[in-house]
């Protein structure tokens, strides 16, 4: 990996087959992360026969460059805007239903004995300097609203001028988990194959999903793939949104175990600390924009760097890593069955939340292949439609793919010949008619894909930091070789062979 986290790191290399022909099964599931491995857990239990198809290694999507971090409140907008959009029964259902998820791992790491560094430690957001001070005083109250117990906020090496803690909340290592999970699910009951990429998904008398070597058949589908593969009506009500997160060693005192949140001008830096090979480390995420839409981004890592200068006394710079997150429309994630579909289930819209979420999501649909009742069942529900509070995001989203789309097909073109792209570097240039995506190696090499997402035909932009093609419509990314790397998509940049 060009970026590898701090987890990746620490955590030892899963070894499961390729799938290898046809397969016959009661549940299959597309993605290896938190939400695929305990939904998988949770129905092998329940004496389904599951199979996991997972295209790269389990645990290596989102689950692997995360925080770690699990919390009953939530991110992004705030507790508060989903009172403001719902109601306070609203905030209370979405605060008990990620407590219960944050007990469930809990339960899982002790039962199961999965060695994944799971702690109970304080949750803290602040501001300093005075820094969006009204963000915090709102979700303040709203978690007091919610039944959630707060605490004066905690030491912090910066003055704070507004805070509040919630206790009880937690941490861990969640690739040692999932990858640990995997291990203990892992038998002809409950198979796992990793570098198998789903390619379509038939629904029908029953359900056949396709992959790269081989179609397995089975009653229920669950997309647990972070956003769903193929062409879904909720894509239109998700922003896909990339973060980065830098990971230092101190020569000083680090501070006390805990998830610190200190609020910037338009979002909130994450600050944790973390054991690691290299030592314990301080890690800080944040720096979030659209997907697609900076293709300068290594600043971003410069930017984190700079904050963690000037808060901590820093010896250096150990991991460089970045996540994508699909935010929902209405601030809350869709769970279940979507629109139009009887027999797959999706979870996505988890927003920077996903460790929490995923878990959830993981209880849900497996009640509902279960067909028991689930208590946050509606709460979630994919098919779900909230005029009102998704009005403004659903048309902000949907006017930037539009406009992404008709911009890049009529203006997108970084370069005129192929001898301006430079080692390192990639371009979108027209080649006898075609948009294409061009990239040079250091050794001058050139590697060329159609800049054209088969998702849904919008231009690639070009990620300079992670050395990938990102869709800025709808989330996709692609390696230089074309290769997917993140949906919706479920098909690769074509290769162009002849440059």
């Amino acid at each position: 990996m060009e970026n590898p986290s701090v987890w990746r790191d620490a955590s030892p290399e899963t070894t499961y087959p390729q799938l290898r022909g046809d397969l016959n099964v009661d549940v299959a599931i597309i993605g290896g992360g938190i939400t695929g491995i305990t939904a998988a857990y949770l129905l092998s239990k329940a004496g389904k026969s599951v199979a996991v198809v997972e295209a790269r290694k389990i645990g290596e999507g989102a689950t692997g460059f995360s925080t770690g971090n699990l919390y009953a409140t939530i991110g992004g907008e705030g507790l508060h805007n989903v009172g403001s959009k719902f109601d306070a029964n609203k905030m209370k259902e979405v605060v008990n239903s990620r407590a219960a998820a944050i007990d469930l791992i809990e339960q899982i790491a002790g039962n199961e004995g999965i060695e994944c560094s799971f702690e109970r430690v304080p949750w803290t957001l602040f501001s300093v300097e005075g820094k969006s001070e009204s963000f915090v005083i709102k979700e303040k109250e709203a978690a007091e609203t919610a039944g959630l117990e707060v605490f004066p906020h905690i030491s912090y090496p910066m003055p704070v001028s507004e805070g509040f803690s919630l206790q009880n909340q937690a941490q861990f290592n969640p690739l040692k988990y999932v990858t640990g999970l995997a291990t203990k699910i892992y038998s002809s009951g409950c198979q796992i194959f990793e570098g198998t990429r789903a390619t379509n998904v038939k629904e029908g008398e029953t359900c056949v999903v396709e992959t790269t070597s081989g179609n397995i058949t089975a009653s229920q589908v669950i997309m647990a793939t972070h956003t769903p593969k193929g062409i879904y009506f909720v894509h239109t009500l998700l922003e896909a949104y990339r973060e980065y997160a830098v990971g230092v060693t101190l020569k000083g005192e680090y501070p006390a175990a805990g998830v610190y949140w200190e609020m910037q001008s338009s979002e909130h830096y994450s600050v944790r600390t973390a054991d690691s090979p290299k030592g314990k480390i301080l890690m800080a995420l944040g720096q979030m924009h659209k997907v697609g839409l900076k293709e300068e981004n290594a600043d971003s890592f410069e930017k984190l760097e700079a904050f963690l200068r000037e808060r901590f006394d820093v010896a250096s710079v150990e991991y460089r890593w970045s996540a994508q997150q699909f935010k929902p429309a209405d601030g809350i994630p869709y769970i279940g069955k979507s629109i139009a579909d009887n027999k797959t289930y999706i979870a996505t819209g988890f927003a920077a939340d996903g460790l929490t979420y995923g878990t959830l999501a993981a209880m849900i649909i497996s009640d509902q292949i279960q067909e028991i009742e689930n208590p946050w069942s509606k709460t979630y529900d994919a098919s779900r439609i909230t005029p009102l509070a998704s009005a403004s995001k659903f048309a902000k989203e949907n006017f930037t793919v539009a406009y992404e789309l008709a911009k890049d097909w009529l203006f997108k073109e970084d370069a005129n010949e192929l001898s301006e792209v430079k080692p390192n570097e990639g371009k979108v240039i027209k080649l006898n008619g075609t948009k294409c995506a061009v990239y040079r190696n250091e050794s001058g090499s050139l590697h060329a894909v159609s800049a054209i997402c088969p998702h849904m035909g919008c231009i690639v932009h070009w990620n300079a930091a992670e050395k990938s093609w990102d869709c800025p419509c709808h989330g996709s990314r692609f390696a230089i070789d074309g290769e997917v790397l993140e949906g919706p998509a479920y098909n690769p940049l074509k290769k162009l062979n002849q440059i």
